[in-house]
């Protein structure tokens, strides 16, 4: 963590600190980063009952919103946020260019991610704000993304323009209505009254249609398929976790096979064998891909701990997912406690 966010202030001064800005990111800043940060450092107050990381998760997810819910000059919310609600124009990547193939805008994966972070904040915090901020975010975000929701098939684009007025990618991201099922049924069972029922409805929609053709050979993909089912693997009403989860494990054994793990380093990604990683981990049994887990994280353990190099853009996002893919903490069904919201 210390990667990305610099040695950690004196405890005195938790309250002021400002994280200092991460390379790859537009003003310092990258949602997916930023939202895998978050969640470590509530694996930290829940390990250490220690008061001071959840102090630092705070300022993180201030600064995020005064970075990333802004205009790339900083000057303004984006379109439909205020002072008071700062998330109804959604948050953007912050992604180094602001066009192009690779420019700015908003992915729905990445919304989710930090809607998921702000609800795993509410439950290590107690304060309800960080619940509402989430259900704020998956409220305005949703008609942008999701398209033909009177349909029997609803659609969803991939990527938006930053103030969510076009597409900029129309294609339908492989997990991304799963991500929105998971994780707004979360939001929605502990919303306190906070109504996303017709937004569920659309995501099972796409769900149900979709599970069964699901394939995969990307082990970022296949990592993060694996996490999101595990929060409702278990549930005999959602009967498309189990099968997600059998399709997903039968793709990556298939990865194993084609001995991609056992490729030179120097042509694979290590932040994405991480989601593999924590993928797997949040699942108990499957022994044989345990061992690949503990052997992910071991082979890619001297890059992140002794070879660190502070000028690769993808520093930042590769440690805080080595931290989850080595301890899920909270990313993990159960960590907080009773999770039967």
């Amino acid at each position: 963590m210390r990667n990305v966010y610099g040695e950690f202030p004196d405890r005195k001064l938790a309250k002021s600190w400002v994280p200092p800005p991460a390379i790859g990111g537009h003003r310092g800043r990258y949602l997916w980063t930023d939202g895998f940060g978050v969640v470590n450092f509530i694996s930290l107050v829940r390990l250490t009952a220690d008061t001071y990381y959840l102090t630092l998760a705070e300022r993180l997810i201030e600064r995020v919103h005064d970075v990333l819910g802004r205009t790339r000059d900083g000057s303004r919310r984006l379109p439909g946020a205020t002072d008071e609600e700062p998330l109804k124009g959604g948050l953007r990547i912050g992604k180094i260019k602001e066009t192009g193939p690779d420019g700015d805008g908003q992915y729905f994966h990445y919304l989710t991610v930090w809607m998921f972070a702000l609800n795993r904040m509410w439950l290590i915090s107690e304060e309800l704000k960080y619940n509402d901020l989430a259900i704020q975010l998956a409220r305005a975000v949703h008609p942008a993304f999701v398209v033909d929701r009177d349909s029997t098939r609803p659609r969803m684009y991939w990527k938006m323009s930053m103030d969510l007025s076009r597409p900029l990618v129309r294609s339908e991201g492989n997990l991304d209505p799963i991500d929105g099922y998971v994780v707004y049924s979360r939001l929605q069972r502990s919303g306190l009254g906070n109504d996303l029922q017709e937004e569920v409805a659309d995501y099972k929609k796409i769900v149900e249609a979709k599970w069964r053709h699901y394939g995969s050979c990307d082990p970022l993909d296949l990592g993060m398929t694996l996490w999101t089912t595990h929060w409702l693997v278990d549930d005999p009403r959602e009967e498309w976790a189990a099968g997600l989860t059998r399709r997903a494990l039968g793709d990556l054994r298939d990865v194993v096979v084609s001995r991609y793990f056992d490729a030179p380093l120097s042509s694979r990604l290590a932040f994405r064998e991480f989601g593999t990683a924590l993928g797997i981990r949040c699942h108990s049994g499957e022994e044989d891909l345990q061992e690949l887990a503990k052997k992910i994280t071991k082979t890619w353990e001297n890059e992140i701990l002794e070879d660190y190099d502070p000028e690769d853009e993808l520093g930042p996002i590769t440690s805080v997912m080595y931290v989850a893919a080595a301890f899920p903490g909270a990313f993990m069904n159960g960590f907080m406690g009773d999770e039967d919201l």
